[in-house]
């Protein structure tokens, strides 16, 4: 019984490759790349004495059969996609479970994931959410699956690419309302972009035709509030202060709950106990 590995790689920073994924990719005996090209920097970065051979959504059913063939022997065959986490929006699916079904053991080596670092870095709730890949091109079909999901309580997470992200987020604020959302462009990499705001916001920011990848999270239904009035939220800021509370612990105690932005908060936090 042979063994498929499908490995995480970096997302952008070839740094976050982990030390079991190059131990795993120096040892197999076939290493299968959605795109060989990139595969190689990391392969050539880490002196990985190995040749990645071409597996992507145009040719993976005719590459299941040497997969098979290498499990069969007892061999070790490792899947990588071109970024993060394979099968998640990359081909593999097929492969994995073809492999399933033949009886081979499937190991996962867990690694860099664009979806779960945008989550991290949002500021929205992680629990639960939804992932739901790559938004559909059609306009019709991508409003269809944003309002199955209007209702529901799960942060949301897709990916978008360049050209739509500006008619997405749209098409978001047009079909879920004004929530909060986070765009996240270039993970890891040199031009990482984190903007944070409202779907209304953000949709004219990000109007027209971008550069990079895009990995957007928004608000799920049970985190759509409407913000709390000013009174109200220095009627906190006061309590917190009088407790002992430090500006900047109070304003991210409190943005989340009152739906008021972080900095605003810590600036009449500074202005209150000034005034004290």
């Amino acid at each position: 019984m042979g063994t498929l590995y499908v490995v995480s790689t970096p997302i952008g920073n070839l740094e976050d490759v982990t030390h079991r994924a190059l131990r795993v990719l120096r040892e197999a005996d076939l290493v299968y790349a959605e795109d060989t090209r990139r595969t190689r920097t990391l392969l050539q970065r880490y002196e990985v004495d190995a040749h990645p051979r071409s597996l992507h959504a145009h040719n993976e059913a005719s590459r299941i059969e040497q997969i098979l063939a290498v499990l069969r022997a007892d061999g070790q065959v490792a899947l990588v996609s071109d970024a993060g986490t394979p099968l998640l929006c990359d081909p593999g699916e097929r492969a994995v479970a073809a492999a399933i079904e033949d009886g081979h053991q499937i190991e996962a080596v867990p690694g860099a994931s664009a979806v779960l670092a945008a989550l991290a870095l949002s500021g929205l709730p992680a629990m639960p959410f939804a992932f739901l890949g790559f938004l559909p091109r059609r306009d019709g079909e991508r409003r269809r699956l944003l309002a199955s999901y209007r209702d529901r309580p799960e942060t949301l997470v897709c990916f978008e690419s360049p050209h739509r992200v500006g008619q997405s987020l749209e098409t978001l604020f047009e079909e879920l309302g004004p929530r909060r959302a986070c765009v996240a462009r270039e993970l890891t990499k040199l031009h990482e972009e984190v903007v944070r705001g409202g779907l209304e916001d953000l949709k004219q920011r990000f109007a027209g035709t971008q550069r990079g990848e895009f990995t957007l999270v928004i608000a799920g239904a049970s985190a759509v509030r409407e913000p709390l009035s000013w009174p109200e939220v220095e009627s906190q800021i006061k309590t917190r202060l009088a407790e002992g509370g430090r500006p900047r612990e109070i304003a991210a105690e409190l943005f989340r709950p009152t739906g008021q932005p972080r900095r605003e908060i810590y600036a009449r936090a500074v202005a209150l106990r000034d005034k004290a």
